[in-house]
């Protein structure tokens, strides 16, 4: 049964409102994605329990734009988000790797709007840059000192999942070999806490290898815990994508040291209260006519991410005259589509990222081995295609590399390896994708999404349902 808005504050603050010695209360959220729509119910819930708790500290461990094009093509660019948290009164955020999505300049002036700090001790941002980020910060709770130290995403390449041209100008490095310059914070603090946007696999690791933090408040792989994990007696705490739920962590304190920890999860999905100053400020933001407009008709309902990644790289073959076009996985940002209309809202939403089209031609074997070198730069998943189909044999249950690729033309021949092939995908994967190839192609001056729209109004109605572009065998 869903309980309501009430009934969820009531329980939580029962069982975290307690009073066993000194108290500190951490709302966190993460991976919020411009989930501008949940922000009056999150701010309803905070006037809640900020009206129990007027001390207790909210954070988002990152990934706080990129979603919604209401947020991401306002300007300036996460302007209507950066408000909300503002409003809501947010009291740090991690730097996650969509908020380079905007590039430098992007970020410089989304941070400088921003009313709290962003913290990520591994980044270097050189002053000609304007990127204010601090590596740490301390609060005072009560008393409490409660020290945060923020840690933002480096991929396989050495930087985060964004465009290099995104980072130009910025250094980063591995979370291990900046958090042990920061033990002595930990030894001046009460209460010890990792804000990262690494993900959390890795965030269980850095639990294992620095067991002297309280709290890693999690994020980057949407991974739904309910309530938290302890991991080496670290609290590990995350959420899914776009704001499902928030947690509340409660931290009791004696003598210097956390002596209990609990976390519990509140619902925002649920909620059917909210705020009518983040609501107001939010029917300011969606004032946009265009973003309705109807482009096509889905036929059936669509479930799964290949389904629509197929549907988006059919867009970009046909409009780009092309023989074969791929999206990296991670790419396709939603995986169920409702039968009915499409709006310029829908396909942004499908699409957000504002990549342009970039068109090869490759070989057989050039194909073979880009399709593999994206699979490796978008965390072992393999991408939907056009134009061919694959069978993915990996090497293990956990897909960890591709003992043997086969790919098929649309006819279910075997590709040639050496025959050449016009290909298109995006800038991003351009980028990612690096394996060897003679052509690096030709960048286009349309956005994909562009693409997208433009393809579907000529077609008027599709239908992808059970779509797929690859098989997987272990």
């Amino acid at each position: 049964m869903k309980k309501n808005f009430l009934s969820i504050v009531t329980l939580v603050l029962v069982s975290c409102f307690g009073v066993h010695g000194e108290t500190v209360r951490i709302l966190s959220a993460n991976d919020m994605h411009s989930a501008i729509e949940k922000m009056p119910q999150l701010a309803a819930i905070v006037d809640s329990l900020r009206a129990i708790d007027p001390f207790m500290l909210i954070m988002s461990a990152g990934d706080n734009r990129t979603g919604n094009p209401y947020n991401d093509l306002y300007e300036p660019v996460s302007y209507p988000m950066v408000s909300m948290m503002n409003l809501i009164g947010f009291d740090a955020s991690a730097l996650g790797n969509h908020e380079y999505d905007s590039n430098v300049a992007g970020l410089a002036k989304v941070i400088s709007l921003s009313n709290f700090p962003y913290l990520a001790a591994n980044i270097s941002c050189p002053p000609e840059t304007g990127i204010q980020v601090r590596p740490y910060k301390v609060f005072d709770v009560k008393g409490i000192k409660v020290g945060v130290l923020g840690i933002t995403q480096i991929g396989e390449n050495g930087l985060p999942d964004t465009h290099p041209d995104n980072v130009k100008g910025l250094a980063f490095q591995r979370p291990e070999e900046v958090i042990p310059q920061y033990k002595w914070l930990t030894e001046q603090c009460d209460v010890n806490v990792l804000l990262t946007h690494v993900g959390f696999e890795v965030d269980v690791e850095l639990a294992k290898q620095y067991p002297y933090y309280d709290l890693i408040v999690s994020s980057h792989t949407h991974t739904q815990l309910e309530g938290g994990e302890i991991h080496n007696g670290v609290l590990i705490t995350q959420n899914g994508y776009q704001l499902p739920r928030v947690t509340l962590t409660t931290l009791e304190v004696e003598n210097g040291k956390v002596v209990s920890k609990k976390a519990e999860n509140i619902f925002l999905n649920n909620s059917n209260r909210h705020s009518d100053a983040a609501e107001a400020l939010l029917k300011h933001f969606k004032n946009s006519p265009e973003m309705e407009r109807v482009v096509g008709q889905m036929l059936s309902d669509i479930k799964g991410y290949d389904a629509l990644g197929v549907m988006m790289c059919d867009a970009w073959l046909e409009e780009c005259n092309c023989d074969i076009a791929f999206e990296n996985y991670g790419g396709v940002r939603y995986d169920f589509f409702p039968a009915g209309p499409i709006t310029v809202k829908d396909i942004l939403n499908l699409d957000p990222f504002m990549n342009n089209p970039v068109v090869m031609t490759l070989t057989g074997k050039e194909l073979s081995d880009m399709l593999i070198a994206c699979f490796k730069a978008d965390r072992n998943r393999f991408p939907v295609t056009s134009g061919c189909t694959a069978v993915v044999t990996y090497s293990d249950t956990n897909k960890s590399s591709i003992k043997k690729l086969e790919l098929f033309d649309k006819d279910g021949k075997k590709l040639n390896m050496k025959k050449k092939y016009r290909v298109v995908t995006n800038n991003y994967v351009a980028s990612i994708a690096d394996s060897p190839r003679e052509d690096q192609g030709v960048r286009g001056d349309v956005t994909t999404s562009d693409l997208i729209i433009h393809w579907l109004e000529k077609k008027g109605a599709v239908d992808y349902q059970g779509r797929s572009s690859f098989t997987e065998k272990w």
